[in-house]
C-alpha cells in the first residue's frame, strides 16, 4: 500500500469512528475520567474544570520538571585573531572545543570563494558554501584570540569517497587517543548526491591524522528515486529518516561503547507544520574506529538539524534547533536513544561548538554557557562566533 492509498485509509476509518455513536461514548467517556487538583487549576489558571479545551488537556499532562532546563541566549560575538571575518573565506561548522596542551582547540570546515549552486558546471563550480572543503584548526588562550595551525584532514584523491568535500566536524578524545569524525561527499556534487560519515584519529591534536578507507556510516539503500533527473524530491519510495544524506556527526563514549549521533535527511524530504523534515539517529560501536551499527530505534528525535549533545545525570542530553516539531527544545535520555522535552527555548545558535571542558554534571545546561557557533556573513561567506547563555528562573521589571 503506497502513502496515498494509507493517508484514505486512514482518514476513512477516522470517519467512521466520528459518525459511529460507540465512539463518540468512548471519547466522552474519557473526557469525564480527567481530573484535576485544585493545585493544577491554581498553577495553570483553568477556569473551569469541567469545561476543558484541548490546550489545558494538552497542559495537564505536562511534566513536572521545574525550569532548571531553562536557559536564555545571548547575542553572538564576533572572536580575534585567525578566526575573525575573512571576506572571501568560509569558516563554519565549529567541533567542540577540547582543552589540551595549555588551550583551546578547535576544528572546523574550511573553503574558499563564492557559491554558485548547481545551476552551473558542478564539475568546476561551488554548490555550497560547504563544498570543497577541508578540515582546519586552530587554538587559543583565552576562547576569544584564535591562531590558525593549518589542515587538519583534507580531501582525498580523485575517486575515493571523500574527493569533492570534508566537513562539519566534531572531536573526540578517548584513552589518549584524538578522533575526529566528519560528513564526506564524493564528486560530482549532485542534488542526489549521498553524504557518508569518515573517521580520522591521531596520537596528538596536532597531527598527523590518519583517515578510515571507507565511511564509517552511510545512508539507509532502501529509499528509490523517481526518474533520472536531478530532482530530490522526486521519488517512488522515501526510505528511511536517512536514506538521502547522514549529517553531523558527534561520537559520545557512553556505558562501555560509542554512540555516534547523527542528522539524517530523507529522500524526498517534505515540508511539515513544524519545517523540514529533519531528524536525528544514533549508530552504536563497541570500538571508536566502528563497525558501527545504527539503532533499532531510529530516528531518535522527530525534529532538529545540527547534532549538540552532551553527557548528564548518567544520560544524554540533545539541543534541537531549527526543523520539525519539536525544534527550539532541550531533551534528555536517560538511556541515549528515549528523549523527552525538558525545556522550550528560543534564540539558540547554529551549528554550536560546544566546551567540553565544561563540568557538564553541575547543571543541566552547564555546558551551553559559552562556546562557538558561526553565523552567515552573506550567503557566500561564514564565520565563527562566540555565544553565551544562563539560566533563566524569574523575570522582573525595571526597577521591581
Amino acid at each position: 500500500m503506497n502513502y496515498k492509498s494509507l493517508l484514505y485509509s486512514l482518514l476513512g476509518v477516522m470517519f467512521l469512528q466520528a459518525c459511529d455513536p460507540a465512539s463518540k461514548k468512548e471519547i466522552a467517556t474519557s473526557e469525564e475520567e480527567i481530573t484535576v487538583s485544585p493545585e493544577q487549576l491554581d498553577k495553570l489558571g483553568i477556569t473551569n474544570a469541567d469545561h476543558l479545551s484541548a490546550a489545558s488537556k494538552r497542559a495537564l499532562k505536562w511534566p513536572n520538571i521545574g525550569n532548571e532546563w531553562f536557559i536564555e541566549f545571548s547575542g553572538l560575538q564576533p572572536l580575534k585573531g585567525d578566526l575573525a571575518y575573512e571576506e572571501g573565506v568560509v569558516r563554519r561548522d565549529p567541533s567542540a572545543m577540547i582543552f589540551e596542551n595549555g588551550k583551546y582547540y578547535v576544528w572546523y570546515s574550511k573553503s574558499v570563494g563564492p557559491t554558485d549552486g548547481f545551476a552551473g558546471d558542478i564539475e568546476k563550480d561551488k554548490v555550497f558554501p560547504w563544498d570543497r572543503c577541508d578540515i582546519w584548526y586552530a587554538t587559543s588562550e583565552d576562547g576569544w584570540t584564535w591562531k590558525e595551525e593549518g589542515m587538519a584532514v583534507g580531501r582525498g584523491e580523485p575517486g575515493a569517497y571523500d574527493d569533492r568535500s570534508v566537513f562539519t566536524t566534531e572531536i573526540m578524545k578517548h584513552d589518549g587517543v584524538y578522533y575526529l569524525t566528519y560528513q564526506t561527499v564524493k564528486s560530482p556534487y549532485t542534488v542526489r548526491v549521498k553524504n557518508q560519515i569518515g573517521l580520522a584519529w591521531s596520537d596528538s591534536p596536532d597531527g598527523p591524522w590518519t583517515k578510515s578507507e571507507e565511511p564509517i556510516l552511510s545512508p539507509a539503500d532502501n529509499g528509490i528515486w523517481k526518474g533520472e533527473e536531478q530532482d530530490r524530491f522526486a521519488v517512488e519510495k522515501k526510505g528511511d529518516f536517512d536514506s538521502h544524506k547522514v549529517h553531523d556527526p558527534c561520537i559520545l563514549p557512553y556505558k562501555g561503547k560509542f554512540y555516534l549521533y547523527y542528522k539524517g535527511e530523507q529522500m524526498g524530504e517534505e515540508i511539515t507544520f513544524g519545517g523540514r523534515q529533519i531528524r536525528h539517529g544514533v549508530a552504536i560501536a563497541d570500538n571508536p574506529k566502528g563497525p558501527y551499527v545504527k539503532s533499532e530505534f531510529n530516528p531518535i528525535s522527530n525534529s532538529g538539524h545540527e547534532i549538540c549533545v552532551w553527557p548528564y545525570n548518567g544520560g544524554i542530553a540533545s539541543l534541537i534547533t531549527t526543523d520539525g516539531p519539536e525544534k527550539n527544545t532541550i531533551q534528555w535520555s536517560p538511556d541515549g536513544i528515549n528523549f523527552e522535552i525538558m525545556s522550550s527555548i528560543q534564540g539558540a545558535p547554529h551549528a554550536i561548538g560546544l566546551n567540553r571542558t565544561a563540568d557538564s554534571e553541575k547543571e543541566p545546561t552547564e555546558i551551553l554557557r559559552w562556546g562557538l557557533s558561526h553565523i552567515y556573513n552573506s550567503y557566500n561567506y561564514q564565520s565563527i562566533m562566540r555565544f553565551s547563555s544562563a539560566r533563566k528562573t524569574t523575570h522582573k521589571a525595571k526597577g521591581e
